[in-house]
């Protein structure tokens, strides 16, 4: 019996071994966002297309949110 996997190799153009990128998240002035260490809080200005940073009132406080945006979510 033959073994078929050692002799494949995988195509450089193969669209199974594409690297996944996670979608890009866009904000907006205005958004209703959480932080999961500030809380809840609005978008009052956006530095960019929104890749160079995020300014947000947290109610007692705003914070300029930098990316990456993993523990910004808008609601």
């Amino acid at each position: 019996m033959t073994n078929y996997s050692a002799a494949r190799r995988p195509l450089p153009n193969s669209p199974f071994k594409a690297p996944v990128e996670a979608p890009r998240k866009h904000f907006t002035v205005g958004d209703r966002v959480t932080h999961d260490r500030y809380g809840l809080g609005r978008v009052i200005g956006v530095e960019g297309d929104g890749d160079i940073a995020v300014l947000v009132d947290f109610g007692s406080r705003q914070e300029r949110v930098t990316p990456p945006y993993s523990a910004m979510y808008t609601l």
